[in-house]
């Protein structure tokens, strides 16, 4: 009597590495923490400070990097809306290029929106962005910035 095969373990050893690749991909998506900070002289690191402090809703911090003090709109003469900004957590910004002169800059960013959870995934839709910048006493500041990123003053209580 012939005694039987061993069994092939190949199969074992390719979904062992399968799932492997798949722990490694998780553990780098879910720890890999926030983005590299830019130089705080660069208008790209500017506009990064700026965008950070809108959308963690500090008005204060956002000012700063602001040539006008009131967190620079691309619509000067519309009225700046609270409403207008996407809820937190729904905006993500993505440095695309910067065009440096002597003292203007253009940042160009994409801004993805995302709208809650659908039947076929995370409905997104991608826009692109530009910050405009000014250099002022050695310093980049915000001087216009897509109206997703505003931040309006608190109006002043009625009497």
């Amino acid at each position: 009597m012939t005694a039987p095969p061993p069994p092939d373990r190949t199969l074992i050893v390719i979904l062992a590495i399968i799932a492997g690749l798949v722990a490694v991909a998780l553990a780098v998506v879910f720890f890999r923490g926030q983005p590299e900070p830019l130089a705080g002289n660069t208008p790209a690191g500017v506009v990064q400070r700026y965008a950070a402090a809108v959308l963690n809703n500090d008005g204060e911090a956002a000012a700063r990097y602001s040539t006008d003090g009131r967190l620079g709109t691309s619509f000067p003469a519309r009225p700046c809306v609270p409403a207008d900004r996407p809820a937190a957590g729904t905006l993500r910004v993505t440095l695309a290029s910067t065009v440096e002169h002597n003292d203007t800059a253009e940042v160009h960013v994409v801004l993805a929106t995302s709208n809650g959870s659908g039947p076929f995934g995370n409905p997104e839709y991608e826009a692109e962005a530009v910050f405009g910048l000014e250099r002022v006493n050695g310093s980049w500041l915000v001087a216009t910035a897509p109206w997703q990123l505003t931040i309006c003053p608190v109006p002043a209580a009625a009497p």
